[in-house]
């Protein structure tokens, strides 16, 4: 690790001291039940503003091959990656009313995607698209997930605005029976769940947010019919309004902005400032990023995974803020190849981090003009402990005389709100709007969350064989005693900051295992041996990151100050884990296949 500067130990004693009073500013003791979900009497938050009346249909009773639950990029890659094996009836069941999970929810003004658009998108070297911007806008990120579906004929057998509400298993067809809240109840003969990580609104469980009666609602629910304008800005409704932000994450950073130009005046509540560097948007050309060559982005993706995984690479492709800075990711995903003694590495990690950090909060002395409000803008914790922002002109903001920066520290959040306003310490701010940047309840699925009832062999639930010992993959994918059945998502496998790339390749992995099934009329389902390696293997070499998140600023990271387990996960990184399947696939799918009891005759 190169520093611009030497940091002297005595500086790191100083930044060590500050980072845990900083700390102790935040952390509340309700911990993560200082939120509530969108449901119940707030189930509002959670409607979907972009359909009109949804269309009436019958209840279907039919049989498909497989029914994917969820509509994002992972169900949308699962459906496209079982064509491409020649799987005919596909069914997809979104809770929303269409095409691209978390960028058919968020849609919220200045809505960008912090990955490059040139590896974030999936399928691009299949599709034949190439995104016009470095950071692709919202719309063009959803246009694409629309793009994918209809490519792959994704949208003819799909059912929107519909929720699966229980998935079991029937042990004498061989067939899982699928139930929804629309009175569905057809068969499938696999089930692939991609109900993702990040499509459950969360709000703060703040005293009197019933009684507030000004406007409100969710980010990722944006109300355009009170604010007027589009994802782009203009903002009509807002004039004059006196509209509150909660939260100052990924969302916050690119809304506030938006809002600022065209609200009467906007009041930002921030508990924990993010730590926001440079985002160097722009539009790009084919050329310039390899287009004209076959494979270009599977090779660019490929180059982006190995470089924020901590794997050589000859070439930075993407050369961003990610890259740059990817060694300080070591504390997030466990890949990072360490030399020396534990020792020297961690003293030459928190010199790096610490002058990484001290960029940032020169940044923002550097962008905002009021010495005050930029004290309270300067991150002050590790890089790791929160994911960094990206934005040009959110400190700008600040720089308006209609944006106010309520710092509520010291009162550890919002204490309450009233009917026509929020209280911090002595000070009411009254409101009109009030806005709740709050982000989703992030890896709580509705598997993983009991809100889809998963009954295997002989009626077990799922959650409650895990209950008794722990969550029980092979490879994060399939579990014994459910047959069948394929889970994706970021447990016990591998992950990376680029989610589409990893479920690109837990699409691939999932409609193989299929088609392995198919041709060797097989019920799909490890062993509890293969289970118990595949457990061993990632509990082999796995870093120690317990302590770290045990003291970071509280945050989805750790748990609201919680702390943060050491994940189940594979210990080698994406790049080694994606290569590991591609050898199983090879190798060893058979033992994961048993002869179908009643041979199918299709």
């Amino acid at each position: 690790m190169t520093l611009p500067h030497p940091i002297t130990d005595a500086e790191i004693a100083q930044l060590r001291k500050r980072y845990r009073q900083e700390r102790e500013r935040r952390v509340r003791p309700d911990g993560t039940r200082q939120y509530q979900g969108a449901e119940a009497e707030f189930g509002y938050y959670a409607a979907d503003p972009y359909v009109g009346a949804i269309p009436e249909r019958d209840p279907l009773n039919d049989t498909v091959d497989v029914a994917v639950v969820g509509a994002g990029f992972g169900g949308i890659l699962a459906g496209a990656r079982l064509r491409q094996q020649g799987v005919e009836r596909v069914r997809i069941v979104e809770t929303g009313g269409g095409f691209g999970g978390t960028w058919y929810w968020n849609r919220y003004p200045g809505v960008h995607c912090d990955i490059e658009s040139h590896v974030y998108l999936p399928l691009l070297d299949e599709t034949g698209y190439v995104p016009e911007w470095k950071y692709a806008p919202g719309e063009e990120i959803r246009r694409h997930a629309v793009r994918i579906a209809e490519r792959f004929g994704l949208g003819d057998d799909a059912l929107f605005s519909t929720t699966v509400t229980s998935l079991t298993w029937d042990d004498a067809a061989e067939e899982w029976l699928v139930n929804t809240d629309r009175d569905d109840a057809f068969r499938a003969r696999y089930v692939i769940t991609a109900t993702g990580t990040l499509s459950e609104p969360k709000l703060p469980a703040l005293p009197g947010i019933e009684k507030f009666a000004g406007h409100t609602f969710h980010t990722s629910r944006w109300d355009y019919g009170y604010t007027g304008g589009t994802p782009d800005g203009g903002l009509t409704g807002l004039a004059g309004k006196r509209v509150g932000v909660v939260g100052t994450g990924a969302t916050g950073v690119q809304a506030i902005p938006k809002l600022a130009e065209d609200a009467g005046h906007v009041y930002v509540f921030q508990r924990t400032p993010s730590s926001v560097d440079v985002r160097g948007n722009r539009r790009t050309t084919p050329e310039e990023v390899g287009a004209d060559r076959e494979g270009w982005a599977r090779e660019r993706r490929e180059n982006f995974l190995r470089i924020v995984s901590g794997e050589p690479a000859e070439e930075d492709l993407v050369a961003d803020g990610w890259t740059a800075s990817a060694a300080l990711l070591e504390k997030l995903l466990p890949s990072f190849r360490r030399e020396g003694d534990p020792e020297t590495f961690e003293a030459a990690y928190e010199a790096a981090d610490a002058a990484k950090m001290n960029e940032l909060r020169d940044r923002v002395a550097d962008a905002v003009t009021d010495p005050a409000t930029a004290g309270k803008l300067q991150p002050w914790y590790r890089y790791a402990c929160k994911r960094p922002a990206f934005s040009d002109a959110y400190y700008p903001a600040f720089n308006r005389e209609n944006v106010t920066l309520v710092d509520t520290a010291d009162t550890h959040g919002i204490e309450r709100l009233t009917e026509d306003g929020v209280v911090v310490g002595d000070t009411t701010y009254p409101l009109d709007c009030l806005i709740f940047a709050t982000g989703f309840s992030v890896g709580v699925s509705g598997v993983l969350s009991g809100k889809l009832p998963v009954h295997g062999r002989d009626g077990r639930s799922l959650l409650q064989v895990w209950g008794e010992r722990g969550p029980r993959t092979l490879h994060g994918f399939t579990s014994n005693g459910f047959p069948n059945l394929v889970q994706l998502g970021s447990m016990q496998n591998a992950s990376s900051v680029n989610f589409t790339h990893i479920l690109d390749e837990q699409a691939l992995h999932a409609a193989a295992l299929i088609a392995a099934a198919e041709q060797a009329d097989a019920v799909l389902e490890p062993s509890r041996e293969t289970e118990d390696a595949w457990l061993a293997a990632i509990r082999e070499g796995a870093p120690d990151h317990e302590w770290f998140h045990a003291e970071c600023t509280p945050g989805y990271y750790n748990r609201e100050g919680g702390g943060r387990p050491n994940p189940a996960a594979y210990p080698h990184g994406a790049v080694a884990f994606h290569a590991l399947l591609r050898q199983w696939r090879t190798d060893s799918v058979a033992e994961v296949l048993t002869p179908r009891t009643t041979p199918t005759t299709r």
